[in-house]
């Protein structure tokens, strides 16, 4: 597939948006965003976006049994054979070591082993952070703390979380935002950012999620759009492009779902180019997480296609960025005004 030309890019993305310049590093860290790279490292300048992988991309190999089972332990070394320095962990594959300093001390050697950054926890299976009932909303709160410790402990900047409830929308943004505004206060102890991602029921509403974060209104409290969990219910799906950008001005981090692909690399379901501008015309340069669920082909395989498809939308928007000049980015200082 050749390049496309900048004309083309501009009109496949929102506002020109994969025309952004690169950032330096100082940039980058001046935006609070991840850091896209550790803090002593010396570089000038860095691309628009990083490249991670979601655990979830290779949920099918750690559940598995025998010769073909990963185990969580090698999952930095999965990561860095496809060439990718950063992850993305999911709690339920080590469930049952979150208190265990010895266990997670060794996932933290076996990361710096293989020279790859611990970004975040998935944290699924711990409650409902907007419970109508209090005393069940203060027990989701509590079940969390574990996780925010270990996060700390890898190396993490955030733990992701889910924002489910019940009661009529309005009744589930305050509750949400409740349990949500608890838990940020303990992860702003860490230094660490609590993270929701559109991922079912009214969380998969852009919208609705852009809400709670305003009613939230903390900089450590942030969104972590997925390009593709945007099913309400069984009858209503949102609106995916317009749910990412909804979301993108309180994200940290993004996910680049990914199931299945043409015969030229581009991903069936999600336009990756008009997504990543939305992305970029949002300010963002952190990461990008690789999170294959597809079936269509080997765990392996999804992760190289969505890899090179990703790269492939980079090199393409720094080739725009050096044909034509354009306006600076706006300057932030990482703690946005909602």
């Amino acid at each position: 597939m050749t390049t496309l030309s900048r004309r083309q890019l501009l009109a496949r993305t929102t506002a020109g948006s994969l025309a952004l310049p690169i950032l330096s590093h100082a940039r980058l860290i001046a935006r609070g965003q991840d850091g896209a790279v550790p803090a002593d490292a010396q570089v000038e300048d860095q691309p628009p976006f990083r490249i991670s992988l979601a655990q979830w991309s290779l949920h099918r190999a750690l559940r598995a049994k025998g010769d073909d089972a990963l185990d969580n332990l090698d999952f930095a070394k999965a990561a860095r054979g496809f060439g990718i320095d950063a992850i993305e962990y999911v709690n339920q594959f080590f469930k049952d070591k979150v208190k265990d300093r010895e266990y997670l001390t060794e996932m933290k050697k076996r990361a710096a082993d293989h020279g790859v950054r611990s970004l975040l926890i998935m944290c699924d299976g711990l409650g409902r952070l907007g419970d109508p009932e209090d005393a069940a909303r203060a027990a989701t709160v509590e079940a969390h703390r574990p996780w925010l410790a270990a996060a700390k402990f890898l190396g993490c900047h955030s733990i992701r979380v889910n924002a489910a409830s019940a009661g009529s929308y309005e009744e589930q943004q305050k509750l949400a935002a409740d349990g949500l505004a608890k838990l940020t206060e303990h992860g702003k102890e860490l230094g660490l950012n609590v993270i929701v991602e559109n991922h079912g029921g009214l969380s998969s509403n852009g919208k609705w999620l852009a809400g709670v974060m305003k009613l939230v209104d903390d900089p450590r409290c942030g969104t972590l759009p997925d390009f593709g969990n945007f099913r309400v219910s069984k009858d209503e799906v949102y609106d995916r492009y317009a749910g990412v950008k909804e979301l993108m001005p309180f994200a940290k981090a993004v996910s680049a779902k990914s199931h299945d692909f043409d015969d030229d690399g581009n991903e069936k379901h999600t336009d990756y180019r008009r997504m990543l501008g939305i992305v970029l015309d949002a300010g963002y340069h952190g990461h990008v997480g690789i999170e294959y669920e597809g079936s269509g082909m080997s765990e392996a395989d999804g992760i190289r296609a969505t890899l090179r498809l990703l790269e492939r939308v980079r090199a393409e928007a720094v080739t725009a960025s050096k044909r034509s000049p354009v306006e600076p980015v706006r300057a932030a200082d990482g703690a946005k005004k909602h």
